[in-house]
């Protein structure tokens, strides 16, 4: 799409003004933002197009839209889908072989899930290898609340977070400020990118591996402008 608009400007009511008229969600609804901080930001996401409009440059304002026309309907919905991935934490899924992998995942993994375990009063069942081990019912519905108790906007940077993860620990780690964005999606890849230190990786990867990143340093960046004054 052309960029159809000179002057962007925020509202009284956080709303985004291009030459002066409101923009709209996807769904038509009022993009108004929680923030000072937030509005600022996908305000500059707006005024930092060219002559065409690039939606994936604009990730702020795609997870405000998200927040508005996904979430906010049903946020406890969204969050029990989020929550699911506790069922599942990648962090109890540890490698069989060989012992230099399984000792990186104990330094590098064990202290996030130490966190959990103070911080929601928790415990966790690990396993070797990749078939299925439940989690205890007590974990799974603290971890549940955790994540329930986020407002809205924050359910819409957290999924991405989540998803491209794969672990709910990491995500409240990042959420709670226990862990720093960039940590967390390493920790996330750690076995990828240790596997990459040994045999190489090629372009497709490293390419596909960027773009992850780039999308959950994004959500991670949402979640701090959220926390702002």
């Amino acid at each position: 799409m052309k960029r159809f608009y000179k002057d962007v400007a925020v509202s009284e009511d956080r709303g985004i003004l291009l030459d002066g008229r409101p923009v709209k969600t996807p769904a038509r609804a009022a993009l108004l933002l929680p923030n000072d901080a937030l509005a600022n930001a996908v305000a500059e996401e707006w005024r930092a197009q060219g002559e065409e409009i690039d939606p994936r440059s604009m990730p702020f304002t795609g997870l405000a839209n998200a927040a508005i026309d996904r979430v906010a309907a049903n946020p406890n919905a969204f969050a029990a889908g989020l929550a699911q991935y506790g069922e599942t934490e990648l962090l109890c899924y540890r490698a069989e072989r060989p012992p230099e992998l399984i000792a990186r995942q104990t330094e590098r993994w064990d202290p996030l899930l130490d966190w959990a375990k103070t911080q929601y009063d928790v415990d966790f069942v690990q396993v070797a290898g990749i078939m299925h081990q439940p989690q205890p019912m007590t974990t799974l519905l603290r971890l549940g609340d955790a994540i329930a108790a986020a407002n809205p906007f924050a359910l819409a940077a957290l999924s991405p977070i989540v998803t491209i993860g794969g672990s709910l620990v990491l995500a409240l780690g990042v959420y709670e400020e226990a862990v720093l964005p960039h940590d967390a999606f390493d920790l996330a890849h750690l076995d990828e990118l240790w596997q990459a230190e040994l045999w190489g990786e090629d372009d497709f990867a490293l390419a596909t591996r960027a773009a992850h990143r780039r999308d959950f340093i994004a959500a991670c960046e949402f979640l701090e402008l959220l926390r702002a004054a």
